[in-house]
């Protein structure tokens, strides 16, 4: 398990298969593994992409077509797409499968409820638990047609992106995040106030919830043989785990429960990545910072604030051994870059043409 507050660890043997999209793949995921084991080349980790002049790509409908349209329509889109940008820094091709951020509830069998017209393809699932001891135990749900589309997604993606691009693990809002996907944010307080035990054995399947669901994934995707990608890549797995339902949770509740889950979680996964979903899920800072196994925290500022206003709490994370993965234009990462670790930093941005890809890079070697 690797952590940024970790001895660096042996880079895996193995080397990622070549992408027509790019062609520099075996160095980017040079500088990937140098960044998991808290090394750094001759500058950060920036992931930047610009757009191919005159192309014109094609609209998918979000969360909905990939819940109800046609698979090989999808497929065909995503590889069109993804050709129309050009991978600098260490920047990847890549096919995002989620449905929604319910989506593992709906797996465990809810269903899908759409927000409407105002909200678009927002989506959320029924709340089935009315009972817990009813409900008990949760599980995947084997011929649940959501969770066997999203299998056919990647069964029929892995031999069509081979080569060309990757395929992305599903958005993870798993432990406590399906819990309330399944019984309500409201129902859920209470229950931790009135039926803690209850809120125990839950936790217990949807932690085992997870696993299943990953490896499953895995053995039909093929991220072992191909590579894991998600705001990141590495062929030693890397992925995005999150738990936005901590902003209404007391500490002593998140160390009970979702604490240990997501350390579980990090270590399955090896380089993980933390989805710290804005300011109401700062409470809990102390704790996440001194959490073994989650390597990289990817904040997300509130409505109309960037990156650039946390600086102070990016160094605070990096003061304490862990790295952060943050975006903005050109001129904001390399503003952040005066202030910022440049071993324990991701950076993400776009720019307009493959010359200023070439020029921001050149940028970031002279000033590290």
């Amino acid at each position: 398990m690797a952590s940024a507050d970790a001895s660096p660890a042996k880079a895996p043997d193995r080397k990622p298969p070549p992408l027509s999209l790019k062609p520099d793949f075996d160095e980017t995921a040079r500088r990937w593994d140098a960044y998991w084991q808290g090394e750094i080349i001759d500058r950060p980790v920036i992931a930047v992409t610009a757009p191919v002049e005159g192309f014109e790509p094609r609209p998918v409908n979000g969360y909905r077509e990939r819940l109800h349209g046609d698979i090989d329509e999808l497929i065909d889109k995503t590889l069109h797409n993804a050709s129309g940008a050009i991978y600098g820094g260490e920047s990847l091709p890549q096919f995002w499968t989620s449905f929604g951020p319910d989506e593992i509830g709906v797996f465990c069998g809810a269903e899908f409820v759409w927000s409407g017209e105002i909200a678009g393809d927002t989506n959320w699932c029924t709340r089935i638990v009315d009972d817990w001891e009813e409900a008990l135990p949760l599980r995947l749900v084997d011929d649940n047609p959501t969770w066997l589309r999203m299998q056919e997604i990647y069964r029929k993606a892995e031999p069509r992106l081979r080569g060309h691009a990757l395929t992305m693990p599903i958005d993870s809002h798993s432990n406590m995040d399906l819990l309330q996907s399944l019984r309500g944010s409201q129902r859920l307080c209470l229950d931790m106030l009135e039926r803690p035990e209850l809120i125990d054995r839950a936790m217990a399947d949807a932690r085992a919830i997870f696993p299943k669901m990953l490896n499953a994934l895995n053995e039909i995707a093929k991220w072992d043989e191909h590579g894991w990608v998600y705001h990141g890549f590495s062929m030693d797995r890397c992925y995005v785990l999150a738990c936005d339902f901590i902003c209404l949770m007391s500490p002593p509740q998140f160390r009970r429960w979702v604490l240990p889950a997501l350390e579980e979680e990090a270590e399955l996964i090896r380089h993980a990545v933390f989805h710290w979903d804005g300011p109401g899920a700062l409470v809990h800072a102390d704790d996440l910072l001194a959490s073994k196994g989650l390597h990289t925290f990817a904040y997300v500022p509130e409505p109309g604030a960037g990156h650039m206003d946390y600086l102070d709490l990016y160094k605070e994370v990096q003061a304490r051994g862990k790295a952060v993965s943050v975006g903005g234009s050109a001129d904001e990462i390399k503003a952040m870059h005066r202030e910022l670790d440049p071993a324990k930093t991701v950076y993400h941005t776009g720019v307009k043409s493959p010359k200023e890809i070439d020029d921001l890079l050149a940028w970031f070697r002279n000033h590290t």
